[in-house]
């Protein structure tokens, strides 16, 4: 039977935690069980609540979100964790999906990516936060960061390849019809397969996957 995902926030801005904690207890399917200012307090917590999804900031006191992580995943290798980050902090992106988390947000995502990232990590997909840098995911590329191929054989067409390197550069759909003499809506299809194909989420997920596989130069990226 199928229970509301239980979720647990750690970070050590109260006001921040707060006004997270409000917006996700307004959701259905998600509760939240408990709170943590540091990361110490998280494992200490997680003692005595059961959760699912855990959102870490990366940088707290005591214990910050990566050592939490590793220890938690220790204990609990089926927790799922989204780490909280600043838009300036890449290397410790990068240290924390090496550590385990199975996802990564900037903190001034909106409700809706928030909430995809906790229903795709609850559903053991990797999410890559939509703001995610041409330079961080390069660094994820070449990191020890290599989560599990769920689709070992996937080809692509001429087409697909062209749609795929126009959306790595950043490219809108109509954009990408405009070059290429598609519709609109004949690319936004074509987006629909390639994201499907990939097993990812928006257009980060694609730039990293690209670029995994070869279909797009770091520098083509720039």
């Amino acid at each position: 039977m199928n229970h509301d995902i239980r979720l647990v926030i750690a970070d050590d801005h109260e006001i921040f935690r707060d006004g997270l904690a409000l917006m996700l207890s307004r959701q259905p399917d998600i509760t939240l069980v408990g709170q943590a200012n540091n990361g110490r307090e998280l494992l200490e917590l997680l003692t005595s609540v059961e959760a699912d999804v855990v959102m870490t900031d990366l940088k707290m006191p005591l214990m910050d979100g990566i050592t939490a992580t590793r220890a938690l995943l220790q204990r609990n290798p089926d927790i799922k964790i989204i780490a909280l980050s600043m838009f300036d902090e890449e290397e410790l992106i990068v240290e924390m999906l090496e550590a385990g988390a199975k996802g990564y947000l900037l903190k001034n995502a909106d409700k809706q990516e928030i909430i995809e990232a906790i229903n795709s990590v609850y559903e053991d997909h990797i999410f890559y936060c939509r703001q995610t840098s041409a330079r961080l995911a390069a660094m994820i590329v070449k990191s020890r960061f290599n989560p599990p191929r769920e689709n070992n054989a996937v080809t692509f067409t001429d087409r697909e390849k062209e749609i795929i390197r126009l959306i790595c550069q950043q490219f809108t759909a109509q954009e990408i019809g405009d070059k290429i003499f598609l519709s609109k809506r004949t690319v936004e299809g074509h987006r629909t397969r390639i994201l499907e194909k990939m097993n990812v989420k928006n257009t980060a997920g694609v730039v990293v996957f690209a670029l995994k596989n070869n279909l797009i130069s770091e520098a083509e990226l720039l």
